[in-house]
């Protein structure tokens, strides 16, 4: 499931109106506020009232967490180039893997797989063929742990270890993490990229996990694409085989390269703002 950041939507104003006196209506006294005048002064104090009466109820752990700014992965990329990411997650089976390194030979795509430790353990022949047909590698954790759970170092555990197994059997350390089930807090991300990591979400999620057929993957995939998306697959899900051959061709149809997430990222400094996006630092 995905974890995408909330919209902040800005509050609509209040808006007083108040009809023009009628030639019959007395003239206000000089020295009294008219009705008129009263009214936007008696708002405001009342909304203020309002205010004060929220602000003292909450209490201060509420306070800490409305003012807490969220550190976010990467869910996709400002580019002005027509370039997208694929991306796969492994954690159980394998056996549709190499049908699927098949299919991206076949349409000349390399992409990025994030490889669950106990996945590396199980199929390390697949995490060598997988490395060998030029695609990119990146961490999925070693135990496909609910990571903000887990204290800082439960995390950097999970991330070492699982790059522990894929260094050995490729010589590549994965510089690129994906949280399992789409969770995360800031301690999470805060920690991996210390470590060394960028934390990479999906702007694009295929739902192949929910088996609802071959045509809903193409439609999830294929509804609306931008530069800089990224997409999420399973390579494990029931469909994936029937719908990605069809995926691709209408990816490269609209003119867009497919290539692997270390690509697709920006170099140098950047930021990322509140819908996950990241941008160039100008």
């Amino acid at each position: 499931m995905g974890n995408k950041p909330l919209r902040v939507q800005e509050k609509g104003r209040i808006l007083a109106t108040v009809s023009s006196p009628s030639r019959d209506s007395p003239e206000p006294d000089d020295k009294m506020p008219s009705q008129r005048q009263a009214f936007p002064l008696l708002l405001c104090v009342g909304l203020l009232i309002v205010s004060l009466a929220y602000t003292l109820g909450l209490n201060q752990n509420a306070t800490a967490v409305v003012a807490q700014k969220r550190t976010l992965p990467v869910y996709c990329v400002e580019r002005d180039d027509k370039v997208i990411s694929i991306s796969f997650d492994a954690s159980w089976g394998a056996d549709k893997t190499i049908r699927i390194l098949d299919i991206l030979d076949q349409y000349n795509v390399k992409t990025t797989f994030f490889l669950v430790g106990g996945w590396v353990d199980k199929y390390p022949e697949m995490v060598e063929e997988i490395h060998r047909r030029g695609h990119e590698i990146g961490n999925h954790s070693d135990t496909h742990a609910h990571m903000n759970q887990l204290s800082e170092e439960g995390i950097r555990n999970e991330l070492r270890i699982m790059s522990d197994r894929v260094e050995k059997l490729t010589g590549v350390r994965p510089n690129l993490f994906r949280p399992p089930y789409g969770e995360y807090n800031n301690r999470v991300i805060e920690v991996a990229r210390a470590e060394g990591y960028e934390a990479v979400q999906w702007s694009i999620d295929s739902l192949d996990w929910k088996d609802r057929g071959t045509q809903d993957i193409i439609k999830q995939c294929t509804h609306r694409v931008e530069n800089g998306d990224i997409v999420l697959f399973h390579n494990d899900s029931n469909d994936i085989v029937n719908a990605l051959p069809t995926i691709i061709q209408h990816y490269q149809s609209l003119g867009f390269d497919i290539i692997p997430v270390s690509q697709i990222l920006l170099k140098g400094p950047y930021t990322i703002d509140v819908q996950g996006r990241q941008h160039p630092v100008t």
